[in-house]
């Protein structure tokens, strides 16, 4: 089963662009994913459990590091890249 996910990430912090842009910069180490970034937020897409597990760690890995951090998403079945 495929996953598409928008997702923004709002570091409460002064200096919040180092902390997106590393987020950003460690889901594309995934080759599995296809990861499309804009202005306003970061679509991910590929099979569901890999980009669950992805987002989890992800996530998990901001909040320890980062401290507070507030993150919106929107999760929709299939692979919605394939429209592009």
């Amino acid at each position: 089963m495929k996953l598409s996910v928008e997702i923004s990430k709002y570091p409460l912090h002064s200096d919040y662009i180092p902390f997106i842009k590393e987020f950003i910069d460690r889901l594309n180490q995934n080759l599995e994913l296809k990861v499309i970034t804009n202005t306003m937020s970061t679509q991910v897409f590929g099979d569901y459990d890999l980009v669950m597990q992805t987002l989890q760690s992800e996530m998990k890995r901001s909040f320890i590091t980062y401290g507070k951090i507030v993150f919106v998403c929107k999760f929709i079945s299939g692979d919605l890249s394939a429209n592009d």
